[in-house]
This record gives C-alpha cells, structure tokens and sequence, in this order.
C-alpha cells in the first residue's frame, strides 16, 4: 500500500472482510450494513475491486466450491490488508480527533465572542 487514503470501496471490502471470509454475495450485503445503505455495491464493480485487492495482496481465495452448478469463492484478508486496514483505521480515527478538536475549540471561541 502507499501513504495515500484509501478510496472508500477498499475500505469497505476490507472492512467486511476483517471479521470473517466471505463470498461476494455476502460481502456486498455486508457492505451495504457497514455503510448504512448508502453503497450498494453492483456485481462488476464488486468482483473487479475484489480482483484489485487480490492482485495487491491484501486478500486471498479463502477456498472455492461448486454451489447449484456455480463455483462460489471465498474471500479472506491477508496479514497485508489487515494490516493496511488498521492504519487506515488509525488515520479516519487520527482526522476524526482533529475535526472534533478544531469544532470544540472554534465553538469555545465563538462563546467567548457571544458573551463579550
């Protein structure tokens, strides 16, 4: 991975993927809980992102089966996406602390302006 944000599909196929393996289907509902229903993901989108993250490493075919004449993958993180997970986790939270701090400190002042 680089330095760079993580676009938000990523995070979230990663996200859904932290927990358990998953096959796509299931990785989609996923996805759309994690996000409150505000993505929902399209089947070509879904498999070309997963085919994206396979080719960087951050997950793997967790195993296959044939289910009513269909091969069905199962999708898992790698110590590589759990771990690029994590500090894309740490840098939301990081920019998340500053936002309330700058919000909290700019509200103190326009209190202090309101009194005066």
């Amino acid at each position: 991975m680089t330095d760079r944000a993580m676009q938000e599909p990523s995070l979230l196929l990663l996200t859904a993927l932290a927990d358990a393996p998953r096959h796509g289907y299931a990785i989609s509902r996923e996805v759309e809980e994690i996000s409150g229903g505000r993505v929902k993901m399209r089947t070509g989108t879904l498999y070309g992102a997963l085919e994206r993250l396979l080719h960087q490493g951050l997950i793997e075919v967790h195993s296959e089966e044939i289910v009513d004449s269909r091969l069905r993958r199962t999708y898992a993180l790698t110590p590589p996406g759990r771990a690029a997970l994590a500090a894309e986790a740490e840098r939301i939270a990081a920019t998340a602390r500053e936002a309330t701090r700058r919000l909290r400190a700019a509200g103190r002042a326009l209190g202090k302006a309101a009194s005066a």
